[in-house]
């Protein structure tokens, strides 16, 4: 009978073996100098800028990102024949075989309360909700005619950001920042931003790398003068003892990289070398007060106040500091009725994001970053021109029909692209899908969207998987 043998792994040899990356690589570490350190192979930077597929007329783009569907119908597409008819149940047809959160057979057209008005050269109306509006009219493509496919807010919103409303498949910024890395050396490629009560449905899935390296996941900051936990060093370490530490587990990451080839051992020695940059780059982002009296006023910010205003300042702030891919989110825009309703709620929340939002593209033209920024305003879908009454009046989710506007980035502004009928239920002329807009984020900054792929699991994925089209004749 054979004899049992150990597992190498258990043996006195093995564990000697081993022990060479553990403790006996850290003594290395502590006793080679910087020419031995510099002798190790000069890891290239992941994010590094790369070059796209063909010039893009964007480098950057910011996401003005309304979570929980913005009703069309009360800010930017006024229907006269849907107040005519309100109150009118709807024929079977409009609902049979289609798919609503909570309409059933039986719902009647809601008129909408609100007064409009048309704005600009290019006659755009907009509504008495969004008056700052009326001062970026003719800088803004209005696509009054998108289409999506999710009518449930988690899975929308992953859907809008990943192109599947399936968790576990890269962020929009995570494959922009894959293609084109990041121009800043100091902070992260693609950062979030949230105001509003709540975080979104869908949470970090909206914003992860699915199974791209962790590296390009967004990196949400908190509210606040400190946006990320634990950036600060300890009590007692100063700026060079730290980065001493930092330069010591880094080379111990390149050996360990050099042996076994991890790309995330990649992603763990870019982290910590960015957060190293960040604790000096981070406090002076987020400190407003350096801006104007007559900026912070534009915006409606206050420095050291957490809102939506201020992030759409940061959001100037970090594009003018190389961030590739900024997304906010704003989020209680669920309008059913209750006690988030079409009533006094819709007008808190129009009033927190109009001045901004208008005060962000002001902002970037007269800084001479809109040619370069592209700024994108909607939600995951929108609303129903019928009417669902719980406690008071709201709408339903709408995915069939719903307006969305786009600034900068080679973007023609003051142009009305898509029309819905006359009550607002289906698209009638140049509908734009989900997959359309992504297709036409990625051209604007010059990837290709059928070629910017990542092979996984045996088959090639991308953003807009086997669809989208590029909107071509909204572009400059």
């Amino acid at each position: 009978m054979e004899p049992y043998a150990l597992p190498d792994s258990a043996t006195r040899r093995g564990f000697f073996r081993d022990c060479g990356l553990g403790v006996g690589t850290m003594a290395l570490a502590s006793l080679l100098d910087r020419d031995a350190a510099a002798a190790v192979p000069k890891r290239k930077d992941p994010l590094a800028p790369r070059k796209p597929h063909f010039p893009g007329k964007a480098k950057a783009v910011i996401l003005l990102f309304m979570a929980g569907g913005p009703s069309q119908l009360e800010l930017f597409t006024p229907k006269p024949t849907l107040n005519k008819l309100g109150g009118q149940k709807v024929p079977d047809s409009f609902t049979m075989g289609k798919r609503f959160a909570f309409i059933k057979g039986d719902a009647k057209l809601l008129a909408c309360a609100r007064k409009f008005g048309k704005y600009g050269q290019c006659g755009m109306d907009l509504s008495e909700l969004v008056p700052h509006h009326r001062d970026i009219v003719d800088d803004v493509c209005w696509l009054r005619g998108m289409k999506t496919d999710v009518f449930n807010h988690g899975p929308a919103k992953v859907f809008f950001s990943t192109g599947s409303p399936q968790f576990g498949r890269p962020g929009m910024g995570a494959w922009v920042t894959y293609g084109l890395g990041s121009e800043s050396d100091s902070l992260p490629g693609y950062v979030v931003l949230q105001s509003g009560p709540r975080g979104p449905r869908g949470g970090a899935a909206i914003w992860s790398n699915g199974f791209l390296p962790s590296l390009y996941q967004g990196v949400p900051f908190l509210k606040g003068e400190n946006p990320i936990l634990d950036l600060a060093s300890p009590k007692g370490v100063d700026r060079k003892q730290q980065g001493n530490f930092i330069d010591a587990v880094g080379d111990l990451n390149k050996l360990r990289q050099s042996a076994v080839g991890d790309p995330e051992i990649e992603t763990r020695i870019a982290a910590y070398e960015m957060a190293f940059r960040m604790q000096t780059a981070a406090p002076e982002l987020m400190d407003l007060k350096t801006e104007t009296k007559e900026t912070l006023a534009l915006y409606g910010a206050e420095p050291g106040k957490a809102s939506f205003a201020n992030n759409c300042l940061l959001a100037r702030r970090l594009v003018e500091r190389g961030v590739r891919f900024i997304q906010l989110f704003h989020t209680d825009w669920d309008h059913h009725g209750g006690a988030i309703d079409l009533g006094k709620s819709l007008d808190n929340i129009c009033k927190e994001i109009d001045q901004p939002c208008a005060a962000l593209v002001k902002d970037l033209k007269r800084t001479g970053l809109l040619d370069s920024t592209m700024v994108v305003w909607g939600g995951e879908f929108g609303r129903t021109p019928m009417g669902e009454t719980r406690e008071t009046v709201g709408r339903d989710h709408h995915i069939d029909a719903y307006t969305m506007w786009v600034a900068g980035g080679g973007v023609k502004p003051g142009i009305i692209h898509g029309q819905t009928d006359e009550i607002g239920y289906n698209v009638t002329e140049k509908h734009v899908h989900v997959h359309d807009l992504q297709a036409t984020i990625l051209n604007q900054l010059g990837l290709d969207h059928t070629k910017l792929t990542y092979r996984f699991q045996g088959r090639d994925y991308r953003l807009t998987d086997v669809h989208g089209e590029v909107v071509r004749d909204i572009l400059a």
